[in-house]
C-alpha cells in the first residue's frame, strides 16, 4: 500500500502516551535563552533528548553547541526558558529551591573535570566518599560499608587512606566517581571527566564509568567535546546549534566464527518539530542552500536542490 501524507497524519493522531513517558531523562522542545549585555543568546533551541534507565551515553559537541547548558539544566543548576524536562519523577521546570537541593542530593551524582571541585583536599579518599553520606545522616557502619564497596568496585581500595595530593590524576577521578555514587543516585553526570588526563589514564577512567554502569546499574551520562569517548559508550548523542543533530548507536554482532564485532551506525535525528540537521559535507556536495525540494516516496523522503545542479539561471531569474 502506498504511503501518503494523509495516512501518515492519521497514524500520528492514533499514537497515545506522552513523549518519553517510560524514559528516565526526557527533554521535550527544550529552550534556554540568555540575555548577555543586551544580546539574546539561544543556547538551546528546541532540543529533544531521551535517555533510558541503565543506559551509558555520551553527549558530544563543540564549544558553544549547548551541551554545557544542557548539563546545567539536567543537574538542577539552571532552569530552562521553555519546553519540558524531567528526570525520573522530578519535573525540573517546576521544582522549588528546596526540591532542587533534595534532587541534587538523592537523584543525581556528579563528576566534574576539575579535581578540586570533586574532592576535599585535606580528606582521605575514604573520608571524601563518606562525607556526603554523613551529611545525609547515614549511620557510621553503613557509611563504612558503602565506602569500601565503591572503592572496591572502582579498583582503588588501596587509595582509601590517601589524600588527593597523594594520588594520580586518574586515581583522583575514580575517587570522584565514588563520591558521586555515594548516595546511590539513579543518574551519574560526568562533565569532561577526562579533560585533564592523558590517553592511557582517560581510558582507565572511562572503563571505570562502564564498570559502574554495568555492575551497579547506574545510568551514566558523559558530556564532552572529545569524540574518542564515544568508543566507550553504548550511544553517542551529538549536539549542534542547541539541538540534537545525530546519534551513533553501537551494537555487538557475533560473526560466523563466534568472534564479536562492534558495529557503529551514525543516524541523523529528526526532532519532534520535524527538523533534521544535514551534515555540512552533504549540503556542500549537493549545494543545498535555502529552499529545497522534498518528495515523499513509498519508504523514504528525498531532499533535492530547488534547481538541478549545473542549470544556468536566465536573465529574468537573475533579476
Amino acid at each position: 500500500m502506498t504511503t501518503t501524507l494523509g495516512s501518515l497524519e492519521e497514524r500520528a493522531r492514533a499514537r497515545t502516551g506522552d513523549f518519553g513517558e517510560h524514559a528516565l531523562i526526557v527533554c521535550d522542545s527544550l529552550v534556554r535563552i540568555y540575555q548577555s549585555e543586551g544580546v539574546e543568546v539561544q543556547a538551546l533551541q528546541g532540543l529533544d533528548l531521551l535517555v533510558e534507565h541503565g543506559e551509558l551515553v555520551a553527549i558530544v559537541g563543540a564549544s558553544g553547541s549547548g551541551k554545557s547548558t544542557l548539563l546545567s539544566v539536567l543537574s538542577g543548576l539552571d532552569v530552562p526558558t521553555a519546553g519540558r524536562v524531567r528526570v525520573g519523577e522530578w519535573d525540573l521546570m517546576a521544582m522549588t529551591a528546596r526540591q532542587r537541593v533534595e534532587y541534587r542530593r538523592s537523584m543525581v551524582g556528579f563528576v566534574w573535570q576539575q579535581t578540586a571541585r570533586n574532592l576535599v583536599p585535606y580528606l582521605t579518599a575514604a573520608e571524601n566518599v563518606a562525607f556526603p553520606l554523613m551529611l545525609a545522616g547515614v549511620p557510621a557502619r553503613e557509611r563504612a560499608q558503602r565506602t569500601d564497596e565503591l572503592l572496591g568496585v572502582l579498583g582503588i581500595a588501596y587509595c582509601a587512606d590517601r589524600r588527593p595530593g597523594e594520588m594520580s590524576g586518574g586515581e583522583q577521578q575514580r575517587v570522584a566517581i565514588a563520591v558521586g555514587l555515594a548516595n546511590s543516585p539513579q543518574v551519574l553526570f560526568a562533565d569532561e571527566p577526562t579533560g585533564e588526563l592523558d590517553t592511557a589514564t582517560s581510558h582507565d577512567v572511562l572503563e571505570s564509568l562502564r564498570t559502574v554502569n554495568r555492575e551497579l546499574g547506574t545510568t551514566v551520562v558523559i558530556v564532552t567535546h572529545d569524540p574518542g569517548v564515544s568508543e566507550h559508550v553504548q550511544r553517542t548523542i551529538a549536539i549542534r546549534d542547541g539541538r540534537t543533530s545525530s546519534e551513533t548507536v553501537r551494537r555487538t554482532h557475533i560473526q560466523d566464527d563466534g568472534t564479536e564485532h562492534v558495529i557503529a551506525e551514525e543516524l541523523a535525528v529528526l526532532d519532534r518539530a520535524g527538523r533534521v540537521q544535514l551534515p555540512r559535507e552533504f549540503r556542500e556536495a549537493l549545494d543545498l542552500v535555502g529552499r529545497v525540494r522534498l518528495a515523499l516516496e513509498e519508504s523514504h523522503v528525498t531532499i533535492r536542490p530547488e534547481k538541478p545542479r549545473g542549470r544556468h539561471r536566465s536573465a529574468e531569474e537573475q533579476a
